[in-house]
């Protein structure tokens, strides 16, 4: 991946919608050769998706619950049918493996308290290797972003 591909990423994760043409007068390329980047960039898994991101506040009653995960030691069973428990549950946005405190930690949108206590209550049921969870009810998020930093190489 070169400069080009770089400043092509930084487009479209902001908007993919962007047109090739556009794209291509602010890089200095043609539109076919921003075309044919975007396609190797997609055939090598570096574009993994092309989403709508549509923000909770526009949609009443979502509300986002940030869990700590702790599982029984030792037993990295649970950590792939967790991750594919969480696969399975559109609630689960992101699901992280992490140092300190906890296992892991989970971003998890329900509509309300008692929806988040069902889908709590449906993972610890159907993941009983999991020996505590902590649950911190995010306020106002104050940055959300999914943007990957883009360094110059």
């Amino acid at each position: 991946m070169d400069h080009l591909d770089r400043k092509i990423l930084a487009i479209v994760q902001r908007d993919c919608a962007s047109k090739a043409e556009a794209i291509a007068e602010t890089v200095g390329l043609s539109a076919s050769a921003v075309q044919r980047r975007l396609r190797a960039l997609r055939s090598a898994g570096v574009i993994r998706a092309e989403v709508a991101v549509i923000d909770p506040k526009a949609i009443a009653g979502t509300m986002t619950f940030i869990a700590g995960l702790e599982i029984e030691r030792e037993n990295y069973g649970a950590l792939q049918k967790l991750r594919r428990w969480a696969e399975g549950c559109d609630h689960v946005q992101q699901l992280y493996y992490v140092t300190g405190g906890f296992d892991l930690v989970a971003i998890i949108l329900a509509s309300d308290v008692e929806a988040y206590d069902m889908i709590a209550a449906a993972l610890m049921r159907d993941n009983p290797l999991i020996r505590r969870m902590t649950t911190n009810v995010v306020l106002r998020a104050e940055k959300v972003g999914l943007e990957v930093p883009l360094a110059e190489e």
